[in-house]
């Protein structure tokens, strides 16, 4: 139950975060952002502030934010439909109820001649028992349309997505993926001011309790000077000499509290990749540090960001397969096997998770946000934008190759680890 928490709390934050991103910044380029969703299928929880939805759905692989004019989602007012028009204090409509007009008897009921609710915003029709004279009437712009009681705000054209330029329109699908990384900067930063970072100091960190160090008698804080007469300057000459030296006698000479001690040590034989190697099962130190906390949330962000460039470069050369992919059943498997080792692991695997849903989402593939930047960026390079039609099927193919990829990922971590 505590790795199905973690998962879900891990998963969601970086959701929540990344779909933030693209609120934030569609928000203010004055875009009218309909809903702003954690996950998709059927709504479990909802709340409206001003003119967004905040909604949690059931399954939680994903979300959006449904930003005005990205989908069909307004009725067409054609001639001769019947609706009902309410008013604000300005003598604007404010409400135009198309259905169910019985339970709202104060509405002035009009046979509509023509409308436009996205450029100029008016109706114009005939009024209910004065057939013979042609009203016009203005719209606000916050006017609402209501069918079978829901109510939906009309989105002028200056408040859809399509209206804003194209630094606009960049910045607001770019942010998310910048979300990612800065969260992944933030979680670093974290670890590093309360749980510590590693430090190059010739000082010996946590022991292992099954460790050669701790049985040989070393202990955390012991400063070391010499091993084997070799003059030790940093960590890093520490780890070099153990790894040469595996199951062979090497001799310590360490500080411990002011009293220079001589302590033989057997370092314990490893292989790794066909490599023999020496262990003595202790840790780097760590330091505590603000300013240094900062510098190191944006280094480790940078090396891991290029760690997994490397793979996904790998992986479109064929130097990986397909077999090299994790779904949601593989990252909730390997959230399990983190989640054993302690919390400040669990912290870190989270900000990696972050910063590989920034990279996997700026690839130029359709449906993805690296593919409507792309699109973008043709627009820029051609001077008008790529019709939406076209555009649309491709985002539709992508989408529909993703989920085919998902299943196929899925399945494989389902054999790899529960079959």
């Amino acid at each position: 139950m505590s790795t199905v928490i973690a998962f879900i709390v891990i998963f969601g934050a970086l959701v929540f975060f990344h779909e933030l991103g693209h609120l934030i910044f569609a928000k203010r380029a004055g875009i009218l952002c309909r809903e702003f969703a954690i996950g998709f299928g059927p709504k479990i929880f909802s709340y409206k502030k001003d003119e967004t939805v905040y909604t949690i759905r059931l399954l939680p692989i994903g979300g959006f934010v449904r930003m005005a004019g990205e989908d069909p989602e307004m009725v067409e007012l054609k001639p001769g439909y019947r609706v009902g028009l309410l008013f604000d204090e300005n003598d604007k409509v404010n409400k135009i109820i198309l259905n169910h007009k019985d339970k709202y008897p104060d509405a002035l009921i009009i046979e509509v001649e023509a409308a436009d609710i996205e450029h100029r915003l008016f109706i114009k029709g005939y009024v209910d028992g004065d057939e013979e004279v042609l009203k016009n009437f203005s719209i606000s712009p916050k006017a609402v349309m209501v069918e079978n009681g829901v109510e939906t705000q009309l989105a002028p054209y200056d408040r859809q997505f399509a209206s804003k330029t194209v630094g606009q329109r960049t910045l607001a699908i770019f942010a998310g993926p910048m979300m990612n990384f800065l969260l992944a900067i933030v979680v670093f930063i974290i670890i590093a001011l309360f749980q510590g970072m590693p430090s190059n100091a010739p000082i010996l960190g946590q022991l292992t309790p099954d460790g050669a160090a701790l049985e040989a008698g070393l202990k955390e804080g012991d400063v070391v000077y010499t091993i084997e007469g070799a003059e030790i300057s940093s960590w890093a000459d520490i780890v070099e000499i153990i790894q040469k030296n595996p199951g062979k006698d090497i001799e310590f000479l360490v500080d411990r509290g002011g009293n220079t001690l001589e302590i033989p040590v057997t370092p314990e034989v490893q292989e790794i990749e066909g490599r023999k190697i020496g262990l003595i099962g202790v840790y780097s130190p760590v330091e505590k540090s603000p300013l240094k906390a900062f510098v190191y949330g944006f280094k480790e962000t940078y090396m891991w960001t290029k760690e997994i460039i490397a793979a996904v470069g790998k992986l479109i050369t064929g130097q990986f397969t397909i077999d090299a992919l994790a779904g949601p059943v593989g990252i909730y498997e390997s959230t399990s096997i983190v989640a054993e080792s302690g919390f400040w692991y669990l912290m870190r695997w989270a900000a990696v998770l972050s910063i590989n849903l920034g990279i996997m989402n700026l690839l130029p593939i359709p449906a993805l946000d690296g593919g409507r930047l792309m699109f973008f960026a043709l627009e820029a390079v051609r001077g008008k934008p790529v019709d939406r039609n076209k555009e649309g099927l491709v985002h539709f193919i992508g989408f529909a190759l993703l989920m085919l990829l998902m299943l196929v990922v899925t399945w494989n971590d389902i054999q790899r680890f529960f079959l």
